[in-house]
């Protein structure tokens, strides 16, 4: 996920620091405007795409490798060493690792951690706990990226299993709202909409992006309605995730000392999934989803 600090250049593309231009506007009013698209901009090639499938695939089998592994008992820093030690042995490179100064190899976001949590050997995971994993692979130039959250043992709340449900079905609804000649507004309407009826709210500081080469591109993809999103018309060969992330509470974090930690502002849980998509002449190419299997 992208988040956008006040002295990054806005990405409506004035020139000028986010906090002095979109991000001074009243909220809803741009806070993460886009760039107008002109036809074509984000379109990988034919070789691009082959890139991103293979790339996709590869984290598709880590976290197939990984879900029967999380348990409680397991701290967040032995997840990170299964990760880095698969990636590596497969010839392919963890790209949280030391991206922007970020220490380990995947976030694991636990309970009120909205995203970006850093793995520690002092961090146990327990029954009745959520945690989310985001792995990002580099595969010969080109990043796959999802998450998931799991349910860890089986004293499971009703909140925890709301939001968590919630998350996955928002992402479901985004993935089906990928249509050429649609725009990221008619995904992110769809995604509120679903959320907000069941109560939950969608997290505005942190949003989906462009992915190929680089770890995060344009177009920015927010889960939640934004004016600018109407300019991005959705066009075959776009590459981007779709990550809605879900709290029980209210949508506004904070981040922690740490620089990375974003945590519900409320302390009420957060959940969240991710995909990396393709888009196609007939919808939607879900890259990091295993071949004949559905989504999750």
């Amino acid at each position: 996920m992208l988040k956008i600090r006040p002295n990054d250049p806005c990405p409506c593309g004035s020139g000028r620091k986010h906090k002095k231009c979109c991000g001074a506007e009243p909220e809803g009013r741009g806070r993460f405007s886009l760039l107008s698209q002109k036809r074509g901009r984000y379109a990988k090639s034919p070789e691009e795409i082959a890139g991103m499938r293979r790339s996709g695939r590869f984290n598709a089998e880590l976290m197939e490798y990984l879900r029967p592994l999380i348990r409680p008992g397991l701290s967040t820093e032995d997840i990170n060493g299964i990760v880095h030690e698969y990636t590596l042995r497969h010839g392919h490179i963890p790209a949280p690792l030391n991206y922007r100064g970020f220490p380990k190899s995947v976030c694991t976001s636990l309970n009120d951690v909205v995203c970006h949590g850093i793995p520690s050997a002092t961090e146990v995971i327990k029954d009745g706990d959520i945690l989310n994993v985001d792995i990002t692979s580099i595969v010969a130039g080109f990043h796959g990226d999802m998450n998931e959250t799991f349910y860890i043992g089986t004293n499971i709340s009703a909140t925890a299993r709301l939001v968590t449900e919630t998350a996955r079905e928002a992402l479901k609804i985004g993935l089906r709202a990928v249509k050429p000649g649609r725009t990221l507004y008619d995904v992110a309407a769809a995604i509120q909409d679903y959320v907000e009826a069941r109560g939950c709210s969608v997290v505005r500081e942190f949003t989906g992006h462009g992915i190929g080469r680089g770890f995060h591109e344009d177009p920015q993809v927010p889960h939640y309605r934004t004016p600018e999103s109407r300019k991005v018309l959705l066009e075959p060969g776009m590459t981007f995730t779709i990550e809605p992330m879900v709290n029980a509470g209210h949508w506004r974090t904070r981040v922690l000392a740490d620089g990375w930690t974003a945590v519900t502002e409320d302390g009420s849980l957060s959940a969240q999934f991710e995909h990396t998509v393709l888009v196609t002449e007939a919808g939607v190419e879900v890259l990091t989803a295993l071949p004949g299997s559905p989504p999750f």
